[in-house]
């Protein structure tokens, strides 16, 4: 048995033994406002369901490339260099219209623009739009494993979290965006991480507010100490461990391939049509069987998960544990000789003065609506707040919800016309 195997068994384990332990506290019905066995329920009759769909979708062993022809749009693919020397991996379908570059979320890549399919992706509803759509992949992703001359089996290219994919990654692409199209603006779309490292960029970074038309944030992340995914609040306190363990066992690199190739030999995600999988997915994530798409769960979970560094996750699980958005924790010694101090210096949120519109939603377990609000507070320019009308909403459902385009993106297209009278302050 692979050792991914392994850890899906200890995680569904442990899951089960918290979620027993807060119901009999009233812990997750108070707090995260979670029934376990209602869900339960959900889950038999959606894998009823499933078990009489059985079927293998077209779509499971195309790439990006492929698909994006498949459903008649131009693609085409880019090499980004980083001043840090990554480089990067672009994919583009070539619109007359404006810019606009849409980044991923931490294991994700390109694919999950596309993967909900022509009706549904983001990126197929916006080139359809008159737009010109570029997604971006961050360092350490199935399409951007490459240095200049750093190989990925040397640890060193993987030290880095989202702080260097906001600092670095992003300003990349989006010169190159630029430059390419001969504009001087672009509309960024980002979804979780790939809000966090626009908050760094524009914080490090500030010139690059006046290159910014409007930020969409779906389901953002900055501070969260509200953040109730409860495998991460158990893991958030001890993150100083976890990169001790990521040294000791030289895990540097976090699930780089589909979840369907993990389980080959053992094809868990092909039980009741990727079900399994998308219930281990909610653990972290949110639960909503409703706005599952049966026949799309074995796309999803051919392309996703796509990699990253271990140092990303630990880094969110200091900014759990600490209730602060700031640079990454190596410990007081470390720190005082990278930053002058024996803490992390916080990003300056002032600073974002590019329009922002955040899109949030209720049952997200990483971005909580208390931690939104906040944010809105802190961010000086936002110029929307949409909350999706639908109670179950999870973080994932931003991407891949039945519902993604009548609930989320019709707003999208909206806020991106309305977007010529917003200014950067």
């Amino acid at each position: 048995m692979k050792l991914l195997q392994y850890v899906f068994i200890i995680v569904v384990f442990l899951y089960l033994l918290l979620s027993t332990q807060c119901l009999a506290e009233n812990v997750i019905v108070n707090q995260f406002k979670f029934d376990p066995l209602g869900a339960m329920k959900e889950l038999a009759e959606v894998i009823d369901i499933l078990n009489s769909k059985q079927s293998t979708h077209p779509d499971v062993h195309l790439n990006i490339t492929q698909l994006v022809e498949k459903y008649g749009y131009p693609v085409q693919e880019y090499k980004v260099t980083t001043e840090d020397g990554y480089v990067l991996t672009m994919f583009r379908i070539e619109k007359k219209g404006p810019p606009v570059l849409l980044m991923h979320g931490i294991l994700l890549s390109a694919d999950d623009w596309v993967i909900a399919g022509p009706d549904d992706g983001l990126a197929y509803i916006l080139a359809s739009s008159g737009y010109d759509v570029w997604m971006g992949n961050a360092r350490g992703n199935k399409y951007s494993r490459q240095h200049e001359s750093i190989s990925p089996e040397d640890s060193k290219f993987w030290e880095f979290s989202w702080n260097e994919i906001g600092v670095n990654d992003l300003p990349a692409m989006i010169d190159f965006v630029l430059e390419t199209t001969s504009e001087k603006q672009l509309a960024y779309i980002g979804h979780s991480q790939g809000t966090t490292s626009f908050f760094v960029m524009c914080s490090e970074k500030p010139e690059y507010n006046q290159k910014i038309s409007i930020m969409i944030a779906l389901a953002p992340i900055a501070a969260i100490p509200n953040a109730k995914s409860p495998l991460a609040r158990i893991l958030a306190p001890y993150h100083y461990y976890a990169n001790v363990l990521v040294k000791l066992f030289k895990i540097h690199e976090v699930l780089p391939m589909p979840v369907e190739y993990q389980y080959m030999e053992n094809p868990v995600c092909e039980i009741g049509n990727g079900i399994i999988c998308s219930t281990v997915l909610f653990m972290f994530t949110g639960f909503d069987y409703e706005q599952i798409n049966q026949t799309n769960l074995p796309v999803i979970f051919s392309h996703t998960p796509s990699g990253s560094s271990a140092q990303q996750f630990i880094h969110y699980l200091q900014i759990i544990n600490s209730g602060v958005f700031r640079k990454f924790d190596y410990g007081d010694n470390k720190n005082q000789a990278i930053y002058g101090s024996s803490k992390p210096p916080k990003y300056r949120l002032e600073l974002v003065k590019a329009p922002v519109a955040l899109f949030y939603s209720e049952n997200d377990w990483f971005s909580d609506v208390e931690d939104v609000t906040n944010l809105q507070n802190k961010l000086p320019n936002v110029k929307e707040m949409y909350l999706v009308p639908f109670k179950k909403f999870n973080h994932a459902d931003f991407l891949w919800a039945k519902d993604v385009k009548r609930l989320v993106y019709a707003r999208i297209t909206d806020v991106l016309k309305d977007s010529k009278s917003m200014k950067t302050i």
